[in-house]
């Protein structure tokens, strides 16, 4: 098993389940969530109290699948703080390098049709939406195997101190950038050079790179990165690390819940397998390919479920076959 620090936000998610009140309307040729009248109350099916946060889902993946996970972010003397807190504890998760500030934890209200899945989410980030208070000279005594970053807010700052560190003691790195890194695409280049491994969906991939079809973007992200992994949500993803190139289908049809945490589960699920020791199957795909249809099955556990981890896998999950394709004829 690995030692991985995952470094992200934390929040507490507040879920507002209704079957009816959510209805979608369109109004001036948008889509608007929820025909709520203004000045009435409603009242909804359920509510349920979760946490999430992609450092904190993250985290939970690796430490469902064996590994020694240290959640690095910020959060408040507060009841999220602690709904937060007993998260991480419960899941056996080190947060002894999570820092404390004034004011108030990041929450998130997610309005959730239960009967398309479809969501609209509030969010107060709070300080968890803060990051440069955090030292990446900590990771001089984690001494980590990998460092996973999810989107800090376009505190570019933080990710290039935290990225040099990794660099200089060897740790390896894999990033979720957001739209706000993604925003400042010069830096963001500039920052790829010391990545691993790289996880983007296809509208992020071509807001980076030049292309229209995932192979094409494919073969630019990976000029950066040594390992590019590229989802499309029900299109399946791509992803090389230089040897080979697999072209993967959804895990499986599943009926959605909430998409909450879809893309962290995908994440986090493929490094908890990439990161863990190849083991003797019968099995003829490679581990990448292995790691590859865990991350995808993850995800499709995840979706099923209301809330970010619920659903999230542990490593000795039996997984049945999938489509998935390995691609020969393209030139990286």
């Amino acid at each position: 098993m690995a030692r991985i620090v995952s470094l992200g936000s934390a929040l507490q998610d507040i879920y507002l389940i209704d079957r009816d009140d959510f209805a979608g309307a369109e109004v001036a040729g948008q889509s608007i969530f929820g025909q709520l009248v203004i000045g009435t109350k409603v009242d909804i099916d359920k509510v349920a109290f979760e946490v999430g946060g992609g450092g904190t889902n993250a985290a939970v993946s690796f430490a469902r699948s064996g590994h020694e996970t240290i959640f690095m972010g910020n959060l408040a003397h507060d009841a999220a703080g602690e709904a937060v807190m007993a998260c991480l504890d419960e899941e056996n998760i080190d947060s002894s390098y999570v820092e404390f500030l004034r004011g108030k934890t990041g929450c998130s209200v997610v309005m959730l049709d239960a009967k398309n899945g479809e969501r609209t989410i509030l969010t107060h980030r709070g300080v968890s939406g803060k990051f440069n208070n955090l030292s990446a000279d900590d990771l001089e005594l984690i001494a980590p195997d990998w460092l996973y970053v999810t989107s800090l807010r376009g505190d570019m700052d933080t990710l290039l101190s935290f990225f040099e560190k990794a660099h200089e003691l060897g740790v390896k790195i894999m990033f979720n950038p957001g739209e706000l890194e993604i925003k400042q695409l010069p830096k963001l280049i500039g920052l790829l050079e010391d990545v691993d491994v790289l996880l983007v969906n296809k509208r992020e991939a071509a807001k980076i790179v030049p292309g229209v079809l995932l192979t094409e973007l494919l073969v630019h992200l990976a000029t950066y990165c040594e390992t590019v992994i590229i989802t499309d949500g029900e299109m399946g993803s791509i992803a090389t690390d230089h040897q080979e190139v697999y072209r993967l289908g959804v895990y499986e049809q599943v009926k959605m819940r909430d998409a909450t945490g879809a893309g962290d589960a995908f994440g986090a699920g493929f490094l908890a397998a990439f990161a863990s020791e190849p083991e003797k199957s019968k099995s003829k795909d490679s581990h990448f390919a292995q790691a590859l249809q865990f991350a995808a099955a993850n995800a499709a556990s995840v979706v099923q479920k209301y809330g970010a981890k619920a659903g999230i896998l542990a490593s000795s999950e039996s997984l049945h076959p999938m489509p998935i394709q390995k691609i020969t004829d393209l030139q990286l």
